[in-house]
């Protein structure tokens, strides 16, 4: 006997009093819900992922969808999820597929830190009329100054700084790559970044050439499939950053369905139309620190020692001792990505299963940095689940220079959340390459869109900053007085290195 159906994910219904057959749910659903037949609309409900476009384009509010209508008998060990990833292996023998980041029901840590106010005797600041310095610079800083008096008065530098770069905001976005997400939404992306003052990053599919009037807010990804990888491409990024991991899958390469390998795609990441473009878990040259330091200094050498480097690894148990071996490799900025970040395309169980929090990561990688005496050596860039500015502002004071948004940047354009990406379908022109649901999404409009977020970000984390007292963000970085835990267990308050909440 065969397993059978499983219970339906979502059920669809469409209010036949309020429906006028209009067809606009059939026009904009890109995985075959809805079909007419005759003067009605039948639903597929089977094949509903919960997008919400039908919804969002229904110009009656008629359709309606319920999640789990049906479920299995509970039970706390054989969940819904365990079972039908069973099913599904049964049938197929194969690696399951996962979109966006950890689905996994665990504590958020950012939820359980709370941010300090000033009263009276250290009185808060108003950033409405007082100046708020929320400019940064990422990359290498100096153990010290030397200056020369020179006749005239003047001050000579004589130390001489490494490139870094200077951003309006302490928020960036992070890689997304093209074939990941389609041009368009990269165009969408650049737009917002090149008017706002900050960087974004291509991921590791190459640099496309309509994206070149703004390769000056553009950080270039050398992965371990190396795809799309010369020297045009080097030398047109701001800064260069090496993928060592991934907060969604560490450990392993990278995956992108052919599917999804459009002619365009294949161009750009030199690699064959249709195929399957899987990185390799390792840089097949680097197996060491000494190994990452050639690559790092090779790629400074190829670029002419004038871009900074950044080094990317997942947060794992062991990222301190790892960005400590970094932060002497001769990179700039070291990228934590926490367990919640987000991808195109992840097996299930390396998304919901391994990795750890990018709060306790971060901390843990400035505590060593500063213990070792080479914080100054290296910036720290934070990613994976970074939801809002509250965020931001937390992880700021766990010692991090900026952040890198993803998944956010993806639902101010629109995204549900849904975790397909890796089918291709996106209904909201954002995870796809098919022609038809690519031009859904406007460059233009979803620009503004992305820069409203990151503007209303700025001045929410500007009037946090005024309510702590504090007008610069370098005095909010690794600033834990400012924070305070709220049901934390002991061993996690003292790797995060904060007081509980009363303290």
């Amino acid at each position: 006997m065969s397993i059978g159906s499983t219970p339906l994910k979502f059920k669809v219904s469409i209010d036949p009093d309020r429906c006028m057959s209009c067809g606009r749910c059939i026009e904009n659903c890109s995985y075959g819900v809805y079909r007419k037949e005759g003067d009605d609309i039948k639903i597929n409900s089977r094949n509903c992922v919960a997008c919400h476009r039908c919804l969002a384009f229904c110009p009656r509010d008629a359709i309606d969808i319920e999640e789990k209508p049906n479920d299995y008998r509970s039970h706390p060990l054989w969940t819904r999820e365990v079972r039908e990833a069973i099913f599904n292996q049964a049938k197929t023998g194969k690696i399951i597929l996962a979109g966006m980041g950890n689905a996994q029901p665990y504590p958020v840590i950012f939820d359980r830190l709370v941010l300090d106010a000033c009263q009276v005797t250290n009185p808060s600041i108003d950033p409405l009329r007082e100046p708020m310095e929320l400019r940064t610079y990422i990359g290498k800083k100096p153990s010290s100054l030397a200056l020369k008096q020179l006749p005239d008065g003047e001050v000579e530098l004589i130390t001489k700084l490494t490139p870094n770069l200077q951003i309006e905001t302490p928020i960036m976005i992070g890689h997304m790559s093209y074939g990941a997400i389609s041009l368009n939404a990269q165009t969408a992306l650049a737009k917002a970044v090149s008017r706002i003052g900050t960087f974004m990053g291509t991921g590791e599919g190459g640099l496309h050439e309509s994206l070149y009037p703004y390769q000056k807010n553009m950080i270039v990804q050398v992965a371990s499939g190396r795809f799309g990888v010369d020297i045009n491409y080097l030398e047109r990024g701001a800064a260069i950053e090496i993928k060592i991991g991934q907060g969604a899958k560490p450990g392993i390469g990278g995956h992108l369905p052919g599917e999804k390998v459009c002619a365009d795609v294949s161009c750009t990441r030199m690699i064959p139309e249709g195929s399957d473009a899987i990185s390799p878990a390792p840089h097949h040259d680097i197996y060491s620190i000494e190994d990452l330091k050639q690559l790092v200094r090779g790629l400074k050498e190829a670029t002419e020692w004038k871009k900074p480097v950044f080094v990317k690894i997942a947060a794992v148990h062991n990222s301190a001792a790892i960005a400590a071996g970094i932060a002497r490799s001769s990179a700039d900025a070291v990228v934590i990505d926490g367990f919640r970040g987000g991808t195109g395309a992840a097996p299930r169980v390396f998304r919901d299963h391994v990795g750890i929090p990018v709060e306790a990561a971060v901390a843990s990688v400035d505590a060593k940095l500063r213990q070792q005496g080479i914080r100054h050596k290296v910036s720290i860039i934070a990613s994976g689940g970074i939801r809002e500015s509250a965020d931001v502002a937390k992880i700021i004071c766990l010692g991090a220079d900026a952040v890198y948004i993803g998944t956010s940047a993806l639902v101010a354009m629109g995204c549900r959340v849904c975790g397909t990406c890796y089918q291709g379908n996106c209904a909201w022109g954002i995870a796809t390459q098919k022609p038809e649901l690519v031009k859904r999404l406007d460059p233009e409009t979803n620009s503004v869109q992305v820069e409203n977020l990151i503007h209303g970000w700025t001045l929410e984390l500007a009037e946090l900053m005024g309510a702590a007292g504090i007008n610069s963000i370098e005095s909010l970085r690794g600033n834990r007085d400012r924070l305070r835990g709220y049901m934390l267990d002991e061993g996690l308050m003292e790797v995060l290195d904060v007081k509980t909440v009363g303290a």
